[in-house]
C-alpha cells in the first residue's frame, strides 16, 4: 500500500461541500467514486480542509492508501476526463504512510471576492458577492490589521461548532483592489465553522460605516456571535492554499 496526497481544484456551485453527507452531493463523494473506478479498488479520501456548500478550492489537499501499480504523479492526469470539470487534481504524490495534512503544522490561505458594480455580472456571479454601494476600503484595512495575531475568535464562528477552543492565529490579512473587485486574502494556522465568512460580513459592515474599525477589539472581547457582522455568501470564499510544515514552523514565520 502508499499513501498518495491529491492537491484538488474545484468549483463549489454545485456541491453541498466537501465532506461526504447524505443530502447532496459532494467533492469527496465524486473524488471517491472516481477514484475507486480509475484505481480499481475501493478508496476513502480524507482531506486537509471541509469547505462548506458552496464555497470553492484552488488548492485543497487529501490523502488516500492504495495498492494500484500507477505511478503516483500519474494518477492527476489520468483523472482528467474522468472528473467533472467543476473538478480537477492539480498535483498527486506519494507521501510517507500515516502522513495527514492535517496533522501537519500549516499555514492555510483562503480569499473572499467582492463584485462591486452598479449591477451584477453574471460571469461572476459564482466566485463572488455582488455589492453595489460604496465601501470604505481604507477602514476596511484599519480594521483587518486589528484582526491580525493570535485572539479568541469566538464573535467570528457560527453556532454548532465543535472545538476545544476558540483562539485562533491570523499570519496576514490583506485587501487588494483589482478594478471592480475586492478580495479580501486571509492566512492563519487554522480557522473555527464560518470564520473567514464572518470576518468578510464584519469588514463589509464597517466599509459601509454601519461598524468601525474601533470596533473589532470590544467585537473579539465580547466573544458573542451577535456581535460581529452577517456571515457573507459562500460563493465568494475559495480556500487558495495550504503550506505544510510537518517538521514544524519555522523560526520567525509566525512573528
Amino acid at each position: 500500500m502508499r499513501r498518495i496526497m491529491l492537491t484538488v481544484a474545484y468549483d463549489g456551485s454545485a456541491y453541498h461541500g466537501w465532506q461526504t453527507e447524505p443530502t447532496g452531493v459532494t467533492v469527496e463523494e465524486v473524488l471517491n467514486r472516481t477514484l475507486s473506478a480509475l484505481l480499481r479498488e475501493e478508496i476513502r479520501v480524507s482531506g486537509a480542509s471541509r469547505t462548506d456548500a458552496g464555497v470553492h478550492a484552488r488548492g485543497n489537499l487529501c490523502v488516500f492508501d492504495t495498492a494500484s501499480p500507477i505511478p503516483p504523479e500519474k494518477i492527476a492526469p489520468a483523472l482528467l476526463g474522468r472528473l467533472p470539470d467543476d473538478i480537477v487534481v492539480r498535483e498527486s504524490r506519494e507521501v510517507p504512510d500515516g502522513f495527514h495534512p492535517r496533522r501537519c503544522d500549516s499555514i492555510k490561505t483562503y480569499e473572499y471576492t467582492i463584485y462591486r458594480d452598479r449591477l451584477p455580472d453574471p460571469l461572476v456571479r459564482r466566485n463572488s458577492w455582488f455589492f453595489y454601494r460604496d465601501l470604505d476600503v481604507d477602514a476596511m484595512r484599519e480594521a483587518a490589521g486589528l484582526l491580525i495575531g493570535e485572539h479568541d475568535f469566538q464573535s467570528f464562528c457560527a453556532a454548532g461548532a465543535q472545538v476545544q477552543t476558540t483562539v485562533r492565529r491570523i499570519t496576514d490579512l490583506q485587501l487588494a483592489e483589482e478594478g471592480p473587485f475586492l478580495k479580501i486574502r486571509i492566512s492563519g494556522t487554522g480557522f473555527l465553522y464560518n470564520m473567514v465568512r464572518i470576518i468578510a460580513g464584519t469588514l463589509v459592515q464597517i466599509g459601509l460605516g454601519q461598524k468601525k474599525p474601533e470596533d473589532i477589539p470590544r467585537i473579539l472581547a465580547a466573544k458573542d456571535r451577535s456581535q460581529a457582522g452577517p456571515t457573507a455568501p459562500p460563493q465568494g470564499l475559495c480556500l487558495m492554499k495550504i503550506d505544510l510544515y510537518p517538521e514544524g514552523f519555522p523560526a520567525g514565520l509566525l512573528t
